[in-house]
C-alpha cells in the first residue's frame, strides 16, 4: 500500500489530523485511511501507542472486536499496562460489545491510573452505569 510510503512520522501524524479534520462527522471519517496511516507511522516511529491509537482505528473501521482483539495483546505485553487510555479504549470496546461487567472493571482501572481528577471523575461514573 502506497499510502504513507515516504513520509516521516510528523508528516503521518499531519496526514491523520487531516483525515479526521476533513469529515463531517465521525461516521464520515475515512477509517481505512486512517488504519493505514498508523500502519505507516508505527513503520517508522513504531511505539505501543501508535499501536493502541491504530487499534481505535481499526474498531472504527472494522468493529469493536477487531480493534479489541489488538488492544488486548497490547494488554497482554504489558508495557501499557499503567497507561490509563488503554484501559479506557478497553472498557469502551467492551462496552460495544456488550460486556458490561468487563466494561466496567476496565473503566474503573482506567480511573484508578489517572492522576487528572476530572478525567477519573469520568471514568468512575462511567464504571458506576455499567451496573
Amino acid at each position: 500500500d502506497a499510502i504513507g510510503r515516504g513520509r516521516g512520522p510528523y508528516a503521518l501524524q499531519a496526514a491523520i489530523a487531516e483525515q479526521h479534520d476533513v469529515a463531517a462527522s465521525v461516521d464520515d471519517t475515512d477509517w481505512p485511511v486512517i488504519v493505514a496511516l498508523y500502519e505507516a507511522l508505527g513503520r517508522v516511529a513504531p511505539s505501543p501507542v501508535v499501536e493502541l491509537n491504530r487499534a481505535v482505528a481499526v474498531a472504527m473501521a472494522g468493529g469493536a472486536e477487531a480493534g479489541l482483539a489488538l488492544v488486548d495483546e497490547l494488554a497482554a505485553d504489558g508495557r501499557l499496562a499503567r497507561y490509563h487510555p488503554l484501559h479506557a479504549v478497553r472498557a469502551e470496546l467492551l462496552e460495544r460489545l456488550g460486556r458490561r461487567d468487563e466494561a466496567r472493571e476496565a473503566f474503573a482501572e482506567a480511573a484508578r491510573l489517572t492522576a487528572n481528577e476530572r478525567e477519573r471523575a469520568i471514568l468512575l461514573a462511567r464504571a458506576a452505569t455499567r451496573r
